[in-house]
């Protein structure tokens, strides 16, 4: 079975993330014995958009979500950052800005999705308005709850315009992030990352579970997939995206537009000038 069967989550299942193992590595002993596939996705995915970026016709929308130390930038960094950045760009979805917020809670989504030729990821995204606004309580449940119906509508639309999406949800255990907090802590180079509000949130976790399990239950769509990701094992987590995003991209059967020049006409001008008649 392909990773994008293996992962995602079937439309109208109900997900119970305590079902899933978030150690799973599908039997690689170590990110060494798996290095040289790494390595070929990686290439492979950097092929890929370029052919997406060359052919103009298709968009890719990735969303990365996850709990605290779940790995979106390691996501980012390890496995999209293999894409040209000319045709890739990232959105991160921070706590909403005044003027966001004088819309409606889709438009900071809308206004940042791709365009054709183009790769978006979404770190955090438009799911944030079902997940940390209904653990917080910062909107009454009769408005976030009929949010997954105008999100599968959302994503729907952009479908229609030839934008693929896949949504991926980093899933790793209480005790990993604990961990990952302490790791934080011996870094130098990751103090800065560090805050209180880390910590307040592990009291939330049944809470954001819930939530994140109604998310990926309700909103994993045929044409906008949800996938649970294992991420405990970093090197696992890039390995399963990168074969997923290179499986989606496969689907598509690109191909490289022809030329809209006069080749023949061009080369002809290369030989002159090579001469020295041009």
């Amino acid at each position: 079975m392909d990773y994008f069967e293996r992962f995602k989550v079937a439309p109208g299942s109900k997900v119970r993330l305590k079902e899933i193992d978030p150690a799973f590595k599908d039997g690689r002993k170590s990110r060494k014995a798996a290095a040289d596939e790494i390595e070929h996705y990686g290439q492979k995915l950097r092929a890929l958009q370029d052919l997406l970026y060359a052919e103009h016709r298709h968009s890719l929308l990735i969303c990365l979500q996850a709990l605290d130390t779940g790995g979106k930038d390691g996501v980012i960094n390890h496995v999209l950052g293999a894409m040209n950045p000319q045709g890739c760009r990232v959105a991160a979805f921070k706590q909403p800005s005044a003027e966001e917020l004088a819309h409606d809670f889709l438009w900071r989504a809308h206004k940042v999705a791709p365009a054709r030729g183009e790769v978006v990821i979404f770190n955090r995204s438009h799911y944030e308005d079902v997940l940390v606004v209904r653990v917080h309580n910062l909107v009454p449940k009769n408005v976030w709850s009929h949010r997954y119906e105008r999100i599968n509508a959302f994503e729907k639309g952009l479908v229609e315009h030839d934008t693929h999406i896949l949504k991926f949800y980093l899933h790793v255990s209480k005790e990993e992030q604990l961990e990952r907090f302490k790791d934080r802590l011996d870094d130098p180079t990751k103090l800065w990352k560090i805050s209180e509000a880390d910590y307040k949130e592990r009291g939330f976790w049944d809470d954001y579970v819930s939530a994140y399990e109604d998310a990926l239950s309700r909103c994993s769509t045929r044409h906008a997939p949800w996938f649970v990701i294992p991420a405990n094992h970093k090197w696992f987590r890039n390995l399963a995206i990168a074969r997923i995003v290179v499986e989606c991209l496969e689907k598509l059967k690109m191909k490289y537009p022809q030329p809209t020049v006069d080749l023949e006409h061009i080369r002809r001008e290369y030989h002159q000038a090579k001469q020295g008649k041009g």
